[in-house]
């Protein structure tokens, strides 16, 4: 079975949230936390690997928080995955380099991982956060 983990999960709730927000407003951990029911330490560890992946602007001060990096339009599900998981691979055969085995499958998961990361690359935060 394919998934996703909790955490990109809880990834996708947190940005979904901010995406149905003014785009200006600065989101804190603490207050995301409570209003969404994830706990503290996980909000921030979520809030910083979106942001070292460049998903989430982070503003620094007394008042500082966080911000999408772009409008909610134009950050795909793919590039949201990608920088919580790394890149999408159906199987270690189906990245871009393949693996050690010349195996006859080997072409047909690359064929699977490039449609399935089309759909993600088709489907962005807002179409997330609308449905």
């Amino acid at each position: 079975m394919l998934r996703i983990t909790k955490i990109t999960d809880y990834g996708f709730i947190l940005l979904a949230h901010m995406a149905n927000q003014d785009e200006s407003l600065l989101h804190n951990a603490k207050d995301l936390s409570a209003t969404i029911e994830i706990p503290l330490p996980t909000v921030s560890k979520v809030l910083k690997i979106l942001t070292q992946g460049g998903i989430l602007k982070s503003h620094q001060g007394s008042k500082g928080g966080y911000t999408l990096s772009k409008s909610a339009h134009k950050i795909s599900t793919a590039e949201i995955i990608e920088a919580v998981e790394g890149p999408v691979a159906i199987t270690e055969c189906s990245t871009a380099d393949g693996c050690e085995r010349d195996c006859p499958v080997s072409s047909s998961w690359q064929k699977v991982n490039t449609a399935v990361i089309g759909a993600l690359q088709g489907l962005t935060l807002a179409d997330m956060a609308n449905s």
